[in-house]
């Protein structure tokens, strides 16, 4: 009988170490997943038509199939995940439409990110096209450092990397090759 309890308690200090590390690493398990945040939008819209006001005038027109607010995240943020369309005003009225297949808002340094096939035009005939395009709401300028193809009623000129102002009239524009009339 002692030859058989002998060789029992190292089968019972094996299953009771097997045991303890099974339940170790189902609490293991348990504690990642509380640890881990879900990353969901705090708000959903569908079918969007946002107009933006400054003393009862509109200066923008933002028009999206769908918009995903991410308010309650560490750094804030809007998504556009099929697209969005925008169309700002200056105080003559005159209208500057962006469009891109992506964008989001960041919330905190209010630059909108545009990406897939950006497209930046105005009423006088100029035209902007890009894969990624930023837009710094506060001092309504634009910038990227990707490819770009700039149309006005001048000339077609591409190049990469151009900064430039949401009237066209102040533009910094980096490797620029194509042709221009001169004034």
């Amino acid at each position: 009988m002692r030859y058989l309890s002998r060789n029992r308690i190292p089968f019972l200090l094996a299953l009771l170490s097997c045991m303890t590390i099974i339940s170790c690493e189902s609490n293991f398990r348990d504690v990642q997943k509380m640890s881990v945040s879900e990353f969901t939008p705090s708000s959903d819209a569908d079918s969007i038509n946002l107009k933006y006001t400054d003393s009862g005038r509109i200066t923008a027109n933002l028009v999206s199939p769908k918009m995903l607010d991410y308010a309650t995240v560490k750094f804030p943020f809007t998504e556009f995940p099929i697209g969005m369309h925008l169309t700002l005003y200056d105080k003559n009225g005159k209208e500057t439409y962006i469009e891109g297949n992506y964008a989001t808002s960041d919330k905190s340094t209010n630059i909108i990110d545009l990406q897939g096939k950006v497209k930046i035009s105005n009423q006088n005939g100029e035209q902007l096209e890009t894969e990624q395009l930023y837009y710094d709401q506060k001092n309504e300028w634009f910038f990227t450092e990707k490819k770009f193809k700039f149309t006005s009623p001048k000339g077609v000129s591409y190049g990469e990397g151009i900064d430039f102002s949401k009237d066209f009239k102040k533009v910094n524009s980096q490797k620029i090759s194509g042709q221009v009339q001169s004034e």
